[in-house]
């Protein structure tokens, strides 16, 4: 029997026992990435979407420019990679709610405006192959999948579950520029409509063109069991404090904002890991 030493007991433990090194083996049911990769994107000249009024604004307008872009939703659609048994390409659509000062000519007051621009990327990630399906006790009212039901033998494969984190989006540059070509619109889902309160329209005459610089990562995920140490469970080692009579003494606890005062170098800035481009 071969015996592992510990660096800081004096006693001699033998490798299988588990219990005098502080912790059981427990099974746990968990998300395992199978896959994933991450982007350095820069989506160049996107047409901004506004509402009517908003439109009616930048058809007059002789020059814009970008304030703020923010993350509204995104959407995420998983499908099999023909001739490549366990490759999945992962289809992501972003909404993105882009705010503009709109000037109306030389020396005007600027108007506010926030409008919907739309990118869409597509990734192809290692997701594995299965055939299973599951059900929890919860489903109460779960729909019947009925994609396999039909004469043909064998059962295809399930999906994985994608995900996509993305950051706040860098807004890099915007112009106002003439309608050369009809404008599509693009599909805005409920929630994204919802947000503006009013429908979109396509614009006629000008239109807004934001390029903006986003960072992202996307994964592919399955359930699995995992054998997992277990220590002990997470009960909170330390009370609530809930004494706010002198808010002097909580400020004093508070460090002093050292790099708000000093930026840090371009030398101290790189001297990071590099972020790598994984998506095409």
């Amino acid at each position: 029997m071969s015996e592992v030493h510990l660096e800081n007991d004096a006693q001699t433990v033998p490798d299988n026992d588990n219990q005098d090194f502080g912790f059981d083996p427990v099974c746990i049911d968990v998300p395992r990435i199978y896959d994933s990769c991450g982007a350095k994107d820069c989506l160049r000249d996107l047409t901004v979407f506004f509402t009517e009024a908003d439109q009616t604004l930048v058809e007059k307008a002789s020059a814009v420019r970008v304030t703020k872009a923010s993350v509204l939703t995104s959407s995420i659609t998983v499908d099999a990679v023909a001739f490549n048994r366990g490759y999945y390409s992962v289809d992501v659509v972003f909404y993105f709610a882009v705010c503009v000062e709109v000037y109306a000519g030389t020396g005007a007051i600027p108007t506010t405006a926030t409008g919907l621009a739309t990118a869409s990327k597509r990734v192809v990630l290692y997701g594995s192959d299965a055939t299973t399906k599951t059900f929890s006790s919860g489903d109460t009212a779960a729909a019947i999948d009925t994609s396999d039901f039909d004469c043909c033998p064998g059962c295809p494969s399930t999906l994985p579950d994608a995900s996509v984190q993305v950051s706040c989006p860098m807004a890099l540059a915007a112009s106002v520029t003439a309608v050369t070509a009809p404008v599509i619109m693009p599909f805005v889902p409920e929630n994204v409509a919802e947000f503006f309160g009013e429908a979109m329209s396509a614009p006629e005459n000008q239109q807004v063109l934001v390029t903006l610089g986003t960072f992202s990562i996307v994964q592919l995920t399955r359930n699995v069991q995992l054998m997992i140490p277990s220590y002990d469970f997470c009960v909170p080692r330390k009370e609530c404090a809930a004494d706010t009579s002198d808010p002097c003494e909580a400020f004093s606890k508070i460090e002093f904002p050292t790099d708000s005062f000093f930026p840090p170098s371009t030398t101290d800035a790189d001297a990071g890991t590099p972020f790598h481009c994984g998506c095409e």
